[in-house]
């Protein structure tokens, strides 16, 4: 065999190697250029499923969201039934019949006053040490009484008492021209009692602070700490049962 066939042959041989050592070298590439993609399908897993996570509370949220959503219908269900409530507590008309009855109380009659009363005193036939007071409307409208007369005789700084028994189920009022009585025990009639004097003037106050005056039987009359008085009456003879 001559030297140029066997530099061919050795040749041939080292290209061969070398083909094959390219072709081990790609195949080697191929595994560690395929082996980070099952690595990078992992991450993406991972990642994937943290979103996951993240969706299931945004999820959490979304459903305290629609919970909000339920007291806000409640909330517009509340607000129209108070409506209408409302509306029927303004047409009760109460404030309607508070007027008419504030109108019906202007129509009652206001309390008398000394300038629209005259008053007398006389004494009376029986019982014995009595004395008649009566009380005439002289003027133009009815007008109420005081519950009994306020007599002050002489110089008193005290009113007498008044007998309870003889209080009566209303205030006496009177129309014009009417009159009311009153009866007033002047003294004790045996002078049992003490305190005993003559006296000769009589006033009467009203409740709004006018004065009438009462001229007394011709020479005065005698007084004692037994004086009482009635309460006002409709009839002379109620005020002298006392």
């Amino acid at each position: 065999m001559s030297a140029r066939t066997t530099r061919t042959r050795l040749f041939a041989a080292a290209t061969v190697a070398l083909a094959a050592l390219s072709l081990t070298a790609c195949e080697g590439d191929g595994l560690n250029t395929g082996s980070p993609k099952p690595a990078s399908s992992s991450a993406s897993a991972d990642e994937s499923t943290g979103p996951s996570d993240d969706a299931k509370d945004d999820t959490g949220s979304a459903g305290s969201s629609g919970s909000a959503g339920k007291d806000d219908a409640s909330g517009s269900g509340t607000g129209s039934g108070s409506g209408e409530g409302s509306g029927k507590n303004t047409g009760g008309g109460k404030d309607s019949n508070s007027g008419f009855g504030s109108d019906s109380d202007s129509d009652l009659p206001g309390k008398c006053s000394a300038s629209d009363v005259r008053i007398t005193a006389k004494n009376a036939p029986r019982p014995i040490n009595h004395l008649l007071l009566t009380a005439t409307n002289t003027g133009s409208k009815t007008c109420t009484l005081p519950q009994y007369p306020a007599a002050r005789f002489g110089e008193a700084q005290s009113v007498p008492p008044v007998a309870e028994s003889s209080k009566p189920q209303a205030l006496t009022t009177l129309a014009s021209g009417e009159s009311g009585y009153a009866g007033v025990r002047l003294s004790s009639g045996d002078g049992s009692a003490e305190g005993g004097h003559e006296v000769s003037t009589l006033t009467i106050p009203f409740e709004d602070g006018s004065i009438a005056r009462a001229e007394l039987p011709s020479g005065g009359v005698h007084v004692d700490n037994d004086l009482t008085v009635t309460y006002w009456q409709t009839s002379a003879a109620n005020a002298l049962e006392y």
